[in-house]
């Protein structure tokens, strides 16, 4: 028999509320296994590259260990994973933040780069071909990412794989990690931190960026206006005396519409800004290669004028004065050219 996430004959759970958000604790998951040694392999990178003297932003660490592990833990080991079968709405906070945000903010903690860096040579070696690779040059390229992104909820929520997501546990845990994969590999090339294949330049990514936003919209009018309820009958035969399943399903595709629009809109500032960082990065590297040719330059002349002084046999701070003194040579008639 198969093992149930939730099921009509469970225990049914109290009233969702912030409360129950911090009190049902789960620690027994396969996702909390993967984040807690993700969380100290990269902590262990930091360590090694401090020890040694080589500097690591903090706001990395930050980012990757907060932002991305702790929006992750925060839908997939508080209470909110113990709602995820009950109600729709909590569900779609959970794709949201696994999907969307957990992904930009580990895309902003360059994990790649810090194992670059802090590997032995063989084992960087097989990161590079793997990086480098045919499978990850297809992945990673944005439109299939982009494409992989876009249709994974579509595929989920109309057919009937979101109905054996609520069946089975082990569905319903890889769900979680595919939609961290996805996101991964959609939002990483963009942010382009990691040194990952089909590095678009920014406009092209902005321009992506800007395209996933009705796709949004889209899906989550969709599921608003559906008149089916996306799973059948699991939440009606939960019988939750709190909670209308349709009422839920309005609050769902509103939290996906809203969500994904908010999301898409600071990712799209995130560009922006790189985008602007870059321009004066090379603004400023376009100034120091002139500088550095005008001083050559300088140097150039300098050197020459000293040189062509000291062949005359008189000082290079004279020169200008001897032609002042000096006569004139005559000058010999030439004949007329007719």
């Amino acid at each position: 028999m198969p093992t149930l996430a939730a099921g009509p004959g469970d225990t049914v759970p109290p009233p969702f509320s912030a409360a129950e958000i911090f009190t049902q604790i789960r620690l027994t998951s396969l996702l909390t296994l993967l984040l807690v040694i993700a969380g100290a392999v990269y902590l262990y990178g930091v360590h090694r590259l401090r020890r040694r003297g080589d500097h690591w932003p903090a706001g990395r660490t930050v980012a990757f260990l907060l932002g991305g592990l702790g929006s992750l833990a925060a839908v997939t080991v508080t209470g909110l994973e113990a709602y995820d079968t009950s109600l729709l709405s909590v569900h779609m906070v959970q794709h949201m933040v696994l999907s969307m945000v957990g992904p930009i903010f580990l895309a902003l903690g360059a994990p790649v780069t810090l194992a670059l860096r802090t590997l032995p040579p063989a084992n960087r070696r097989v990161l590079l071909a793997v990086l480098h690779s045919r499978v990850a040059r297809v992945l990673t390229f944005p439109l299939v990412a982009f494409a992989i992104f876009v249709a994974n909820p579509f595929v989920l929520y109309f057919t009937g794989l979101y109905r054996a997501t609520l069946e089975y546990a082990w569905l319903h845990e890889l769900i979680h990690v595919h939609f961290i994969v996805t996101g991964c590999l959609f939002f990483w090339p963009l942010l382009g931190l990691d040194p990952l294949p089909n590095r678009w330049p920014y406009p092209a990514r902005a321009l992506l960026m800007v395209l996933s936003v009705p796709f949004h919209t889209v899906l989550g009018l969709t599921i608003m206006q559906s008149r089916n309820l996306l799973g059948g009958d699991w939440y009606p035969n939960l019988h939750l005396a709190w909670s209308d399943p349709w009422n839920d399903q309005v609050v769902a595709g509103g939290i996906l519409w809203a969500g994904g629009e908010i999301v898409s809109v600071t990712m799209l500032g995130i560009l922006v800004l790189q985008w602007i960082k870059q321009s004066e990065r090379e603004a400023r590297r376009i100034d120091r290669a002139l500088d550095r040719a005008d001083a050559a330059q300088q140097r150039a002349g300098a050197a020459g004028e000293a040189d062509g002084g000291t062949r005359q046999g008189h000082p290079a701070g004279t020169r200008a004065a001897t032609k002042i003194t000096e006569a004139d040579p005559p000058v010999r008639p030439r004949p007329d050219v007719s």
